[in-house]
């Protein structure tokens, strides 16, 4: 069995391809890395590429590329590239794929497709109706939506995975700033706040992935992924001080004052995302594959500064 993976460049990809990376693999994207192991096929994410030439009967794809978040985008009309390329680019791949006899087709969604916030003392489940409003999310939504029903048309597995804000060595973004935050340690008002967020480590992230090419139960599935332990913003701004060597320094300011604080700034979304909650469900993905994360949050946050100290 041959694994093609899309994405092979990206965050999540290249962490694949280094966990699996003794197994027949084919690389499908615009470029290839440097000490990356596979064939390579040079392929554009789009409705008029041709991926026959990629796939054999019982291969499994995983296809984690797609268009992400991007800042300060310029496009008139963001919803329409997102569907260019996270909807109409999976669906031609993954039709490809299933007249081509690919076994089993395995998609990154995200946790957007569930929505942006959950309500104190409940979580997001596999099972949800879709409720997102964002303009990825709704690309996702659609993705999955169209390959369940091309499954059921072909006989080709999908699996399909949701992940919450993934980290690790090299996350960029948010992630990162708060990261930053934590190395100069600066003294900080958010000692307060009581929310609860799931995060996935990067490494148990792709142990799931790799746990979903093979087993059986996960045939036409969705499965939720987390750390499975939720934290505040305060608890993971403590968790990176100290992976920093350092002793955390937050100030116990209320959430009202620094809500208040943002909508006078203008910064009103961020306030929300740093005081907020995003909890996720993740019984049915470790009951149906008897999976448990295998690091714990802690470790996963070490590793992101253990393994930045050691570039």
């Amino acid at each position: 069995m041959t694994i093609a993976i899309t994405g092979h460049t990206g965050f999540v990809g290249q962490a694949l391809v280094r966990a699996i990376s003794d197994r027949p693999l084919r690389l499908v994207g615009r470029r290839r890395l440097d000490r990356q192991t596979g064939e390579f096929f040079k392929k554009t994410l789009d409705v008029e590429e041709v991926f026959s030439d990629c796939f054999n009967k019982g291969d499994v794809v995983i296809h984690s590329a797609a268009r992400v978040h991007v800042m300060n985008d310029s496009v008139t009309d963001p919803l329409t590239e997102y569907r260019a390329i996270n909807f109409a680019g999976t669906l031609n791949l993954a039709e490809q794929a299933a007249r081509n006899g690919v076994k089993r087709f395995i998609f990154i969604s995200t946790i957007k497709v569930n929505g942006e916030v959950t309500v104190d003392g409940s979580a997001f489940t596999a099972f949800d109706a879709p409720v997102t409003k964002d303009h990825y999310g709704i690309s996702k939504v659609e993705a999955e939506q169209a390959l369940k029903l091309l499954s059921a048309e072909t006989g080709m597995e999908v699996v399909i995975i949701r992940p919450p804000l993934v980290y690790g060595p090299g996350v960029k973004a948010n992630f990162a700033a708060m990261m930053n935050l934590a190395k100069k340690n600066l003294p900080l008002p958010l000692g307060a706040i009581k929310n609860k967020r799931s995060l996935v480590a990067l490494d148990n992230l792709v142990d799931l992935i790799i746990t979903c090419i093979d087993h059986p139960k996960a045939a036409n599935q969705t499965f939720l992924v987390s750390d499975d332990h939720d934290v505040s913003t305060s608890e993971l701004l403590q968790m990176m001080t100290r992976s920093a060597g350092k002793k955390p320094r937050l100030i116990p300011v209320p959430v009202s004052w620094l809500k208040f604080a943002g909508k006078l700034l203008g910064k009103q979304a961020v306030m929300e995302r740093l005081c907020g909650n995003l909890q996720v469900d993740i019984t049915h993905t470790k009951e149906t594959l008897n999976w448990t994360p295998p690091i714990s949050i802690e470790e996963g946050i070490q590793r992101c500064f253990t393994k930045e100290s050691a570039k």
